[in-house]
């Protein structure tokens, strides 16, 4: 399993920086074995980004957790404007998961 240092470079078991197509196969395994549908890296970084904003998360906040240098990255390029309709389906999924964690 790959891990983080301090400055943020993902590295193998040996320390050495991850190749990213090395990275792009591991990721394409883990969704096969997961059976969920085909995403990319970059794919899921924007879901995360309009998932905070569903949740009403801060965009200076959403800013931080997604690493960007400036708040118009990630207000223009990655967010995208939830509907009434996924606001309503997260906040059901939010309900669902705590009632099975409790």
């Amino acid at each position: 399993m790959p891990r983080v240092i301090a400055c943020d470079i993902a590295t193998t078991r040996h320390g050495t920086p991850i190749e990213p197509c090395n990275f792009n196969r591991s990721f394409d395994r883990c969704i096969a074995a997961a059976r969920v549908p085909r995403i990319t890296v970059h794919g899921t970084r924007k879901t995360c980004a309009s998932l905070l904003a569903a949740l009403d998360v801060h965009p200076r906040v959403a800013m931080r957790i997604l690493r960007h240098s400036k708040i118009a990255v990630t207000m223009e390029i990655y967010t995208e404007a939830p509907s009434d309709a996924t606001r309503n389906a997260l906040r059901k999924l939010v309900t669902c998961s705590r009632d099975l964690l409790a």
